[in-house]
């Protein structure tokens, strides 16, 4: 009886010890948590996936159109991105044998290629075309085998000793892109009536003058335009060029006002992988012992909430123009990745994130969506494409717009 009743105690104890390990445990884990709330949350359309494609570009061109088109209309559209991607790859092509290959042929793309063809080519619904993938029996994009196909193509008219092109060569390709895109629509029918791309255009309620590119570097002047150099902005669009604090002062305004916009960054840093919160931590430790190894390469910095918890107490990096110009001049901050920027949310500490819609699917707890810290945006954010009304009245009149 008396060992019973010491086992009996003993087991309440280690129950006890469990518990109260357990509780410390959910505390602390719920100490080292972010929690957020929604500052401002605009209306966007559905988180879509671009798969085995870099068309990334025409994705969040297109969520950017569909939420503006949305804001004009209060309808929801379901635009082509394979309409604009034909379209697009066609034109790229063209430039690169006229170019005799000086201009880059490959799958990327800007925010520029998409405006451009909506005032162009117009813009069709996505049942319009054959749906992503479905061509060779896939149920999404997978561009590897035509990218390889199209290369081949392409390049071997620029790599030739030829003197002079026929004038069919582009039959060819347009033979390839219509195998596994599919043909583009002269004519569509779109509840209950028939439009063209170009006629259905009017039906978004978009004014197409109205969308300008912004950036920020200090290698041109401010208020002015330049084409950023970047292989992927074949076309030369231009950007208007502001300081840093009016770059950023333009993001914040214009989502408080009720505009997305389109959002050109660099997401290779450790720090962005697929995780829901986007951090700029200052750097580890040089003596960090997984600096540089697979773990690091692979697993990234940011591994879990208690990290990320920690990483945003710290000060993140302080991005100065200088700083994001040094990343850009040294090949650290490229062209990577086209997304949206629909909302603003703050943590339980008071700073604030920018929410950001992907077009990688459904992933994540936030389920294709993500919160991205002011400082990796001023750090990392390459261009913009924007309203010219969600620009503030003062830098507008700067930009003469």
């Amino acid at each position: 009886m008396m060992k019973k009743t010491i086992y009996s105690l003993l087991a309440l104890l280690l129950t006890a010890g469990s518990a109260v390990a357990q509780d410390a445990t959910q505390k602390e884990s719920k100490k080292d948590s972010l929690t957020f709330t929604v500052v401002k949350e605009n209306p966007i359309t559905s988180v879509k996936n671009q798969n085995r494609s870099g068309t990334c570009w025409a994705y969040s061109s297109l969520g950017f159109f569909e939420a503006e088109a949305l804001k004009a209309t209060g309808k929801t559209f379901d635009l082509c991105e394979a309409f604009v991607v034909e379209n697009t790859y066609l034109d790229r092509a063209t430039a690169h044998v006229r170019m005799h290959g000086d201009v880059s042929f490959s799958q990327g793309g800007s925010f520029y290629d998409v405006l451009y063809c909506l005032q162009h080519y117009g813009i069709c619904p996505e049942d319009a075309m054959p749906k992503p993938g479905s061509l060779y029996g896939d149920s999404l994009f997978n561009h590897n085998e035509l990218d390889k196909v199209s290369s081949a193509y392409v390049k071997a008219l620029t790599g030739s000793d030829l003197k002079t092109l026929s004038p069919v060569w582009k039959n060819g390709l347009t033979g390839i892109y219509e195998a596994y895109i599919g043909k583009l629509p002269e004519t569509f029918t779109y509840e209950g009536r028939s439009y063209t791309p170009k006629s259905f255009v009017d039906v978004l309620g978009l004014k197409l003058d109205d969308y300008v590119s912004l950036t920020s570097f200090t290698h041109h002047p401010y208020y002015s335009s330049f084409a950023i150099e970047v292989q992927d902005n074949w076309r030369w669009g231009q950007s208007y060029n502001l300081p840093l604090d009016e770059f950023m002062r333009t993001m914040d305004y214009a989502i408080r006002q009720g505009y997305t916009f389109a959002w050109g960054a660099d997401v290779s840093e450790p720090s962005f992988r697929r995780h829901e919160v986007v951090l700029m931590p200052e750097a580890k430790n040089a003596n960090d012992d997984t600096a540089g190894s697979d773990q690091a390469r692979w697993i990234g910095d940011a591994k879990s909430n208690k990290e990320q918890a920690q990483a945003n107490l710290k000060n993140e990096v302080k991005v100065t123009p200088e700083l994001r110009q040094k990343a850009y001049d040294n090949w650290e901050t490229t062209d990577d990745h086209g997304m949206l920027i629909y909302g603003l949310v703050k943590d339980q500490y008071g700073k604030e994130y920018f929410m950001m819609k992907n077009s990688w699917g459904d992933y994540n707890k936030f389920h294709g969506k993500c919160y991205i810290s002011k400082a990796y945006t001023a750090y990392k954010t390459m261009n913009i494409l924007i309203n010219k009304k969600a620009i503030p009245k003062d830098i507008a009149k700067k930009l003469g717009l």
